[in-house]
C-alpha cells in the first residue's frame, strides 16, 4: 500500500512538473517589452486597445486624456477596472470614488458608469 501511494505521489509530481513546463513554454515572451502608454498611438481623448481575448473574456488597455471622460455606458458582463497610472474619478449611481495608481473597482453587470480623468490615466479592463 505504501509503495502504491509513493508511486501515485511521484506520478503526480512528474505530471505537475510537465504542466509547469508546458505552461512556461506557452507563455514564453518572444517579443520585446511593451508599455501601455506606447500602444495608444491615435490622437484621441479616449482610446482602447484589446490586449487579450479568450473564450472566457478579454483584457483591454484603456487610456483617457486629462480632463476627458469615458462617457456613461453599461457593461453587459461583470468587469474589473484597474488604474495603472494617473488619477481619475469612477462614477455610478451608488456613488463615486477617486482612482489612482494601483486602485481598482469591480463593475457589476448592467450598472451605468463613467470615468472622468483628472490627469492622463491608463487602465486595464478585464471582462
Amino acid at each position: 500500500m505504501k509503495k502504491a501511494i509513493l508511486l501515485i505521489v511521484i506520478l503526480l509530481f512528474i505530471g505537475c512538473k510537465n504542466n509547469e513546463n508546458t505552461t512556461a513554454q506557452q507563455f514564453k515572451n518572444t517579443y520585446p517589452k511593451m508599455n501601455l502608454k506606447n500602444i495608444h498611438s491615435e490622437d484621441k481623448a479616449v482610446q482602447t486597445k484589446l490586449l487579450l481575448k479568450v473564450e472566457e473574456g478579454k483584457v483591454v488597455s484603456l487610456q483617457i486624456a486629462a480632463g476627458k471622460q469615458l462617457k456613461e455606458h453599461v457593461s453587459n458582463v461583470p468587469a474589473i477596472l484597474i488604474c495603472v497610472s494617473g488619477k481619475s474619478v469612477y462614477k455610478e449611481s451608488s456613488g463615486e470614488t477617486t482612482l489612482v495608481t494601483g486602485d481598482f473597482v469591480m463593475i457589476n453587470k448592467d450598472v451605468k458608469h463613467e470615468v472622468d480623468a483628472i490627469t492622463d490615466s491608463n487602465f486595464i479592463l478585464v471582462k
